[in-house]
């Protein structure tokens, strides 16, 4: 069964979240995104910001979403969009506690929905000082108008003193690459640009900037069985700069030969368990910036399990814990 994954937005007021957010949907490539925006007021004016551009909306309106309601009404928020989207993205108020906002999604009991991680913005042009409450459950940071930032090195610096080693993605106007966060539909031309390239080669004219594809790179792995310890501990340690892991994992141990499917956001980590369709093999990407290609090929060739079969099954017990 495919699940959906339920990313959350957070961030302190006007660091951004709504840029994002449109910047994601506009993005999109055709996957259909459900969004849970939070007001915090009697009018909405986040939801009418991205109404226009998204498939399914829920709004919750003057009341702060971790307060306002309770699992079960965030569930049944969620099973409206569920039948409709691919993902879906929850854009919490800037008055909302990431932290309450991790554990409702996480406490979900929709067998179709799995928690896709929080993405935290921090406003570069006015760092908060009380960072480092929400810092402790942000999977990935966006250092959001880096642009008007004088010093952006020395804030993720200090970003990662608060919390070492949680991925830091600089942005200017929200715009950070969708595959970071989830998987965009593939983009299948027939014989001329479509609306979101034109959009793009617009945006890109107008203000100068890069294409958001540019800042980011992928790196491409095809193997066979990989050990579990091995793989773990690279998991683990992922290398500087590496913001996003997906792909199926091949470890062929005894009473666990099933297809296991990764996916990381940030430090967010999760496997999922299936029949294997297509050839049994280790097939990852891997995407972020600054990545060392030949050392990280190299260290996921040395996970690689020869004799599979004589891998004490409770190593599988380091994967287990990381299962949706």
């Amino acid at each position: 069964m495919r699940r959906i994954p339920v990313v959350v937005v957070a961030g302190f007021l006007g660091a951004g979240k709504t840029t994002l957010l449109n910047h994601l949907l506009a993005r999109a490539r055709g996957t259909r995104v459900g969004v849970v925006v939070n007001d915090f007021g009697a009018i909405g004016i986040d939801a009418m910001s991205v109404a226009g551009q998204v498939d399914s909306t829920v709004s919750l309106g003057n009341g702060c979403l971790c307060c306002a309601i309770d699992v079960s009404e965030l569930d049944e928020m969620l099973a409206r969009l569920e039948p409709r989207v691919d993902v879906i993205v929850v854009e919490a108020s800037g008055l909302a506690e990431p932290q309450a906002m991790a554990r409702m999604v996480l406490a979900s009991e929709n067998p179709r929905l799995s928690y896709g991680g929080l993405v935290l913005l921090v406003d570069a042009a006015e760092f908060p000082d009380d960072l480092a409450r929400h810092l402790r459950v942000a999977d990935l940071v966006v250092l959001n108008k880096v642009d008007r930032a004088a010093d952006p090195a020395a804030l993720e610096a200090e970003v990662d003193r608060l919390k070492p080693g949680v991925p830091v993605v600089r942005a200017e106007f929200g715009r950070v690459d969708p595959e970071l966060l989830f998987d965009p539909r593939p983009l299948v031309r027939h014989g001329q640009l479509s609306f979101e390239d034109l959009l793009a080669e617009d945006e890109g004219a107008a203000d100068g900037h890069e294409h958001d594809h540019v800042r980011y790179e992928s790196v491409a792995f095809t193997g066979g069985a990989l050990n579990p310890v091995r793989f773990t501990a690279f998991l683990d340690r992922r290398p500087r700069g590496l913001y996003r892991i997906k792909g199926f994992v091949l470890f062929d141990v005894p009473g666990h030969r099933q297809r296991f499917s990764l996916h990381t956001v940030g430090a967010f980590l999760r496997f999922e368990r299936s029949a294997w369709e297509g050839p049994r093999r280790t097939e990852l990407v891997l995407i972020g910036t600054g990545l060392d290609t030949a050392a990280i090929r190299a260290e996921l060739a040395a996970c690689a399990e020869d004799d599979p079969a004589s891998v004490n099954p409770q190593s599988m017990l380091e994967v287990l814990r990381h299962l949706a």
